[in-house]
């Protein structure tokens, strides 16, 4: 995200934009793709709450957030490309307040890969990743990408 020092990402957090709600997507390719045509869409708030579950020493995708606000909702699958955005106001509200963090450090994005967009990049993430007990791994030459090691193991099931 550009700007973060001049946005206020808590009010975004509490900007539920009229979700939750539901959409029946047609295209072909993303049916096959996600397994069914009804697609939820979950407020930014709601991500905060379950990112505030995952405890120390545990780790969280946001591939398996999505699976559970989909079954929670009886969609088949929760819109991902607003899962990625609202997980990252998460990340900014929390740095940007005061209290009430939220570990949003123990969300990854899909294979345990840290996530850049966070506050403070793959550097930050990977301090506090670290600080709980986490192995960060590098990979890649010229597009570099930091995962947790064997995150699979420090996965916290909703």
């Amino acid at each position: 995200m550009a700007n973060e020092d001049k946005k206020d990402f808590n009010a975004m957090l509490n900007d539920s934009k009229d979700m939750p709600k539901f959409q029946i997507i047609s295209d072909v390719k993303s049916i096959e793709k996600y397994g069914g045509n009804k697609m939820y869409f979950a407020p930014p708030i709601e991500y905060d709450k379950v990112m505030k579950l995952v405890p120390y020493g545990k780790v969280i995708t946001v591939g398996s957030i999505r699976e559970y606000f989909a079954k929670l909702s009886g969609a088949d699958f929760t819109e991902p490309i607003t899962a990625g955005i609202f997980t990252s106001i998460v990340a900014w509200a929390s740095y940007q307040r005061s209290d009430d963090e939220t570990p949003y450090w123990r969300t990854l994005k899909a294979n345990g890969e840290l996530n850049p967009k966070y506050p403070g990049g793959v550097e930050e993430q990977k301090k506090k990743l670290e600080s709980e007990g986490h192995t960060v791994i590098k990979k890649g030459r010229k597009n570099i990408k930091y995962y947790v090691q064997n995150y699979e193991n420090a996965l916290f099931e909703l």
